[in-house]
């Protein structure tokens, strides 16, 4: 499966993607100030914002799924409802945990809502481990937003001890 970066003219379609998912995943187990907040155009915006971010699978102007990863962490990642169950989200996580991995970074993170099973029985399935729950501050049209969620890790180096006991 191809994973590419995303283009301008693809924003559109990620966000109704994006807005589609997030409905889906999260309207029902969060906060409804948040879900009131997480409209179509905010989703639209940060894309625009976040465009070099994004890495998706797809053929152009038509995404399957995309990630967006923001320092050490897996900031998103979101698959058609079409294509779940196809690889598409594995090739995204694939594809992220080897671009981390080539920018130095040493163990990766991403937030789960708390509640959202589907997504942290694939990301446990994928060798992610939930290390506890955390307040994440949300950026919303309407100012931060906080709210608990879990927080997954997975070390993409070896440790020091990792390399020694293959050697």
């Amino acid at each position: 499966m191809n994973v590419r970066r995303a283009e301008a003219d693809e924003i559109p379609a990620l966000a109704r993607l994006w807005y589609d998912g997030w409905q889906d995943a999260h309207a029902a187990i969060m906060p409804e100030a948040l879900t009131r907040a997480r409209t179509f155009e905010s989703f639209r915006d940060r894309l625009e914002v976040r465009l070099d971010d994004v890495r998706v699978v797809g053929r152009e102007g038509l995404p399957l799924g995309f990630y967006m990863l923001s320092s050490d962490e897996l900031y998103q990642l979101y698959v058609s409802a079409e294509v779940r169950g196809a690889g598409v989200a594995a090739a995204l996580l694939a594809d992220a945990e080897k671009r981390l991995r080539e920018m130095g970074t040493e163990t990766a993170w991403l937030a789960c809502a708390i509640g959202n099973e589907r997504a942290a029985r694939f990301y446990e399935k994928s060798g992610w481990l939930r290390v506890g729950i955390f307040l994440s501050r949300l950026d919303t049209v309407d100012g931060p937003f906080d709210v608990n969620v879990w927080r997954y890790e997975k070390r993409l180096t070896p440790t020091t001890s990792d390399s020694a006991s293959r050697d």
